[in-house]
C-alpha cells in the first residue's frame, strides 16, 4: 500500500510539472508569433485622427524607453478575389518606419514591404490569400466602410489593389490582416495628411504596459497612450487562466495520491497498536507518538514527490525529443504542420511552477498524515493490554 501510494504521487507530479511545462510553451508560442505583428504599444487621438503626426512621432521618438515610432491608420475591410469574400483588417503603415516597430518584414514568405511603395499594392497573410484564391501579381477589389456619393446614388467605396507579398507568422493574423502603404491608405480611407495613431516599440516588451502609463503623463490633452495587453491582453488572459484551471484539475491525481497516505497510515496504526500502547506505558508521550506517524507519511511523500519532481523536469525538458521518437515509431505525425501552426510539442519549463508543485504535494500530504497520526496518539495503552 506504501509503495502504491508513492508510485500515485511519482505520476502526479510528473505528469503535473510536464503538463504545465507544454501549457508554458503553447503561450510562448502564442506570444512570439502574434506579438511579432503587434507593436508594444499605441498613442492614439481620443477623438478622430492625429494631424501633424511626424511632429508628435519625432517626440515620441525622445521619451526614455522608446526605441522607435511609426505611423498607421488601420479599419475593417472586405476583400473579394475569384468571386470570394473575406472580411479582414487593413493597415496602412509607413514602409520605411515599420520594420522598426513590428516583425512583418521578417514574416514575409515572398516579396518586401518596399513592394508596397507601388500605388494601390497590399500585402496579405498567407491564410487570407489562400481563402481568397490570390497569389503575388493578382489582383483583388477591397470594400470600405464608407459611402461614395455619385450623381447616380450612394455606393461603397471600393478599390482594386494588387498584390505584391504575402507573410505568415504561423497564428491567427495569417487569416485576416494585409497591409498597403500609409499612402495608399490614406487615400482609400479619405484620411488627408491624418493618421489613426503612433505604433512603439520600447525596450522591453513586459515592461511595455508600465513603460506606457508613465508616458501618457506626458501627452497632450486629446491623446492616449494603450500598450499591447489592451489590444491582445483578453487572449493570453484566457491562457493563463487555462493554466490555472488544468492545474488546478491536475493537482486533484496528486490529492488522490495524497489521500492513498492516509490508508498506509491507518493500517500501519492498526498493526502497531500493540507497540504503540507499550511505549506509552513506557513513558513515551502522545506527541512523540504523533511525531513518528507524521515522519511516516512525509517520508513516503517526499520520496514520491522527490522522484516525481525529477522524472517531470526531464520530462518537459525532452518532450519534443519524446514526442519525435514516437512519431518516428509509430509512424504517424502528431502535429501536422499543414493542419496545426506548430510541427512539434513545445514545452517550457519554469522553476516558478515547478516550486508550486512540490509546496502544494507537501501542503496536500501534511494534511493527509495529521488525523491518522493524531488517532495513533489518542490510543489509550489500557485498552490495548487488556487484550494483550
Amino acid at each position: 500500500m506504501a509503495t502504491v501510494s508513492m508510485l500515485g504521487m511519482v505520476l502526479g507530479v510528473a505528469s503535473l510539472i510536464t503538463v504545465l511545462s507544454i501549457m508554458n510553451g503553447f503561450a510562448a508560442e502564442l506570444r512570439d508569433r502574434i506579438l511579432a505583428l503587434v507593436p508594444h504599444g499605441f498613442v492614439v487621438a481620443a477623438e478622430g485622427r492625429i494631424e501633424g503626426w511626424p511632429q508628435l512621432a519625432e517626440a515620441l521618438a525622445l521619451q526614455p524607453g522608446v526605441v522607435a515610432v511609426a505611423p498607421y491608420l488601420t479599419d475593417k475591410v472586405i476583400l473579394s478575389g475569384h468571386g470570394t469574400l473575406r472580411g479582414a483588417s487593413l493597415t496602412a503603415i509607413d514602409v520605411q518606419r515599420q520594420a522598426a516597430v513590428s516583425g512583418v518584414n521578417e514574416a514575409m514568405q515572398s516579396g518586401t514591404l518596399t513592394d508596397l511603395q507601388q500605388p494601390f499594392s497590399v500585402v496579405l497573410g498567407t491564410g487570407l490569400a489562400r481563402g481568397l484564391g490570390v497569389a503575388p501579381g493578382d489582383t483583388l477589389d477591397v470594400t470600405l466602410p464608407s459611402l461614395t456619393v455619385t450623381p447616380l446614388g450612394t455606393f461603397p467605396r471600393s478599390k482594386r489593389l494588387r498584390v505584391v507579398g504575402l507573410f505568415a507568422v504561423n497564428a491567427q493574423p495569417d487569416g485576416y490582416q494585409a497591409y498597403v502603404s500609409l499612402e495608399t491608405g490614406q487615400r482609400l480611407f479619405g484620411a488627408g495628411e491624418g493618421v489613426d495613431g503612433i505604433q512603439l516599440r520600447t525596450v522591453d516588451l513586459m515592461q511595455a504596459p508600465r513603460q506606457l502609463a508613465a508616458l501618457q503623463q506626458s501627452l497632450a490633452p486629446g491623446l492616449l497612450a494603450r500598450d499591447w495587453t489592451q489590444t491582445q491582453g483578453s487572449l493570453f488572459r484566457a491562457v493563463k487562466m487555462e493554466k490555472i484551471m488544468v492545474g488546478l484539475l491536475l493537482l486533484s491525481v496528486v490529492a488522490v495520491a495524497a489521500f492513498n497516505i492516509v490508508s498506509t497510515l491507518v493500517m500501519a496504526v492498526a498493526e502497531k497498536r500493540g507497540d504503540i500502547a507499550v511505549l506509552r506505558t513506557m513513558g513515551a508521550r502522545a506527541g512523540g507518538i504523533m511525531a513518528i506517524f507524521l515522519a511516516h507519511g512525509l517520508g513516503l511523500a517526499c520520496t514520491g514527490i522527490g522522484v516525481g519532481a525529477a522524472l517531470g523536469v526531464v520530462l518537459a525538458s525532452h518532450i519534443a525529443r519524446i514526442t519525435a521518437t514516437l512519431e518516428q515509431w509509430l509512424g504517424v505525425k502528431l502535429f501536422d504542420p499543414s493542419v496545426y501552426f506548430i510541427s512539434e510539442l513545445p514545452a517550457r519549463l519554469q522553476w516558478q511552477d515547478v516550486a508550486a508543485v512540490i509546496a502544494a504535494s507537501l501542503l496536500l500530504s501534511l494534511l493527509a498524515s495529521v488525523y491518522p497520526a493524531w488517532r495513533a496518539s489518542r490510543i489509550a495503552p489500557a485498552e490495548v493490554l487488556r487484550y494483550e
